[in-house]
């Protein structure tokens, strides 16, 4: 699977191995004879498109109502006042200007968008088999900060314990967790990162996520990264009534 991209490296999976393709470079100089062949198909597609019969709406072929009818010989006696009211003679053919007979044929140009529709596109001229190679080349830097380094361990983490993450910025954090498939089941926690032990969290925080845990039938998911451990540390909340 390759999805393509303008700017960014993309991720390739090709003979059961992950490569990153920087997909910019990839995109070589198209040869005199690529071109043409490019163009060629084009051509042969404008042509088909102008060659197709109109379709023309079943709208253009219904007869109009006599309510219709009314309505169109009202607004007609209103355009013929108003025209008297400024001194224009209605029944005096207004000049029509000369017929242009250069028209201009209509068609749609398609850019699939895979980047391996193109014939100079080389995925192999600038892949690299591991995110070590990519980094050393200087198109791949994730995680480059704290931030990141908690989110992607925190991720894994909960990956390695079989749970299944989707985003969660609707419900107050980072993550959904859903214990299994999201196809069969809800989502349990709304998981939000704290990138550091030293991290300080509010008592109001606290609360409000127990209370908006509560009110999406969620429990809220407290994760702490350890950065110098490269350990995570989780803590539920749920909101509680009295007596």
């Amino acid at each position: 699977m390759r999805s393509s991209s303008l700017s960014y490296p993309c991720l390739t999976v090709s003979t059961g191995a992950a490569v990153l393709v920087d997909d910019p470079a990839a995109h070589l100089q198209p040869s005199r004879d690529q071109l043409a062949q490019w163009s060629k198909e084009q051509e042969t597609l404008a042509k088909a498109q102008q060659a197709a019969p109109d379709v023309k709406s079943p709208k253009a072929d219904r007869a109009l109502s006599e309510e219709a009818i009314r309505k169109r010989k009202e607004r007609e006696e209103k355009r013929r006042a108003a025209q008297l009211a400024a001194g224009v003679d209605p029944l005096e053919p207004t000049p029509t200007p000369a017929p242009d007979n250069t028209t201009v044929a209509q068609h749609t140009i398609v850019i699939p968008a895979a980047s391996d529709s193109l014939a100079w596109y080389d995925p192999n001229y600038k892949a690299y088999s591991s995110l070590e190679e990519a980094k050393g080349a200087g198109i791949w830097d994730f995680p480059s900060n704290l931030a990141e380094r908690a989110r992607c361990g925190v991720f894994h983490d909960l990956w390695k314990k079989g749970f299944f993450m989707g985003s969660g910025i609707k419900f107050g954090g980072e993550f959904l967790v859903y214990p299994g498939d999201p196809l069969r089941y809800h989502s349990h926690f709304t998981a939000s990162v704290i990138d550091s032990p030293q991290s300080a969290l509010r008592p109001m925080e606290i609360v409000a996520h127990g209370r908006l845990g509560t009110a999406t039938k969620k429990s809220h998911l407290l994760c702490g990264w350890d950065d110098d451990k490269k350990e995570v540390s989780y803590v539920s909340i749920e909101w509680a009534g009295f007596g």
